[in-house]
């Protein structure tokens, strides 16, 4: 089975935008972001995904990518 992995932090380390600037830039609380970047294969909401996308000016497609399970 496949799993979802949020890049988020990759992108937005690119972009040269840190933790707390993509927490206000997207309107989400810092604790969630630092939770998707210490775990990317944490579940959110498409809210969330269509904020962090917006956020770093990119496609929601974008921020996700399938990975194996581990099992």
């Amino acid at each position: 089975m496949k799993r979802v992995r949020l890049k988020a932090k990759e992108i937005a380390k690119e972009k040269g935008i840190s933790q707390g600037r993509l927490s206000r830039l997207s309107d989400i609380d810092i604790k969630t972001i630092q939770r998707i970047y210490r775990d990317p294969l944490t579940i959110v909401t498409t809210e969330t995904l269509g904020k962090l996308a917006h956020a770093l000016d990119i496609d929601a497609s974008e921020l996700i990518e399938s990975v194996p399970d581990d099992d």
